[in-house]
């Protein structure tokens, strides 16, 4: 796992990307999520065999290291929370910001994971 940046208490350190760094972190960070992962990595790694390339593989990295940054940091994993508890809620102008908000949450983890 790799030091970065503070952005107040993280529950684990950012982890490499190779999929058993990302696998350990969300053991600690999302448990329930572990089948999830490995269904999506047994689908990348099919795909990326079918259609010789490492792109599904890829995906699958940033994908999970994403939302391992979301759920390391309590500060992003709340604002993912709200902003999903208000996508469909009744009041347009609330339910826009709330995908708004969702969307600055992926990006700013994105931009986390890839330096």
């Amino acid at each position: 796992m790799s030091t970065q940046a503070d952005h107040g208490h993280e529950l684990v350190p950012r982890p490499q990307h190779t999929p058993e760094a990302l696998r350990a972190a969300l053991a600690v960070v999302d448990p329930g999520r572990l089948g999830e992962m490995q269904a999506m990595k047994d689908e990348a790694f099919a795909k990326a065999v079918e259609w010789q390339s490492l792109s599904p593989v890829q995906s699958w990295v940033l994908t999970w290291a994403r939302d391992i940054e979301i759920a390391r940091r309590p500060d992003l994993s709340a604002r993912h929370a709200r902003a999903k508890g208000n996508l469909e809620d009744e009041d347009p102008v609330t339910a826009r910001e709330a995908l708004r908000e969702l969307s600055a949450v992926l990006d700013e983890a994105m931009k986390a994971v890839r330096g």
